[in-house]
């Protein structure tokens, strides 16, 4: 049987806040950007949870959320895209650092 890859959270994280975005500004329905976002974030807790944790995956959700507030206020003094990709980038890393690195020693 072949093994299957999963995909890295940093991976879902980072596209759950980048898509959200991309979807609510280019569908003008920012509910339907929500969604996206939501249901990214979900899936991240749910991969958190199994890969580190209770405690690792209500911190990394906790800063995933921030994450999504955090980007408004940003936005308003480098930009929408440069605010979006750089919490997503944050968000990521510390994907990567608390749940992905584990799984790519094993």
């Amino acid at each position: 049987m072949a093994k299957t890859t999963k995909v890295p959270t940093a991976l879902v994280a980072a596209t759950g806040l980048v898509g959200g975005y991309a979807v609510a500004r280019w569908s003008r329905n920012r509910q339907l950007g929500g969604t996206v976002l939501a249901v990214a974030g979900t899936v991240a807790a749910q991969r958190w949870h199994e890969q580190a944790g209770v405690t690792a995956a209500g911190a990394l959700t906790v800063a995933y959320v921030a994450a999504f507030a955090g980007s408004h206020p940003l936005a308003k003094k480098v930009g929408a895209w440069p605010a979006v990709f750089g919490v997503a980038g944050a968000v990521a890393l510390a994907s990567w650092a608390v749940a992905d690195r584990h799984e790519t020693l094993r």
